[in-house]
């Protein structure tokens, strides 16, 4: 459905306009598409985010910080995120040996296989479902580009 018709708004003060519009609709449109999705798996869109850059920096330890800056989110609370994780076993969170005002995040195995279970549904293809391959690609170029 067009824009126009979900916000029912006629007239934007430009394209540009209308584009900054339809990101920030879309991007909550596709935020609660996922949120509903990982509901099944007892997860929070920020949670999987955490789970999947833990998975990226695998096996090596990751700290908050590193957690912080690659959120996608950045206004997220990645210490109240972790403990949640943590105590649904799917990250070990113990104290760094060099610094230890430091704390090293792992993924768990059972956290892998979590992720391993996401990746093989739908999830990732779930929001992005009336775009074909080329369409994605082109799309992913742009928002690229837009961000410069």
């Amino acid at each position: 459905m067009k824009l126009e018709e979900e916000i029912k708004q006629k007239k934007f003060a430009s394209e540009h306009h209308k584009v900054i519009v339809n990101l920030m609709y879309t991007g909550n449109w596709v935020y609660s598409i996922n949120k509903s999705f990982l509901k099944q798996y007892n997860l929070s869109p920020e949670q999987y985010n955490v789970l999947r850059i833990l998975r990226g920096q695998y096996p090596n330890p990751s700290s908050v910080m590193l957690l912080n800056e690659r959120m996608l989110d950045k206004m997220s609370n990645v210490s109240r995120i972790v403990e949640k994780l943590r105590l649904k076993h799917l990250l070990t969170r113990k104290e760094c040996p060099a610094d230890r005002r430091q704390v090293d995040i792992t993924i768990t195995e059972e956290g892998l296989k979590l992720l391993e279970k996401i990746d093989v549904s739908e999830f990732n293809e779930h929001a992005a479902k009336n775009l074909s391959e080329e369409e994605a690609a082109q799309l992913n170029h742009l928002l690229d580009k837009a961000r410069g």
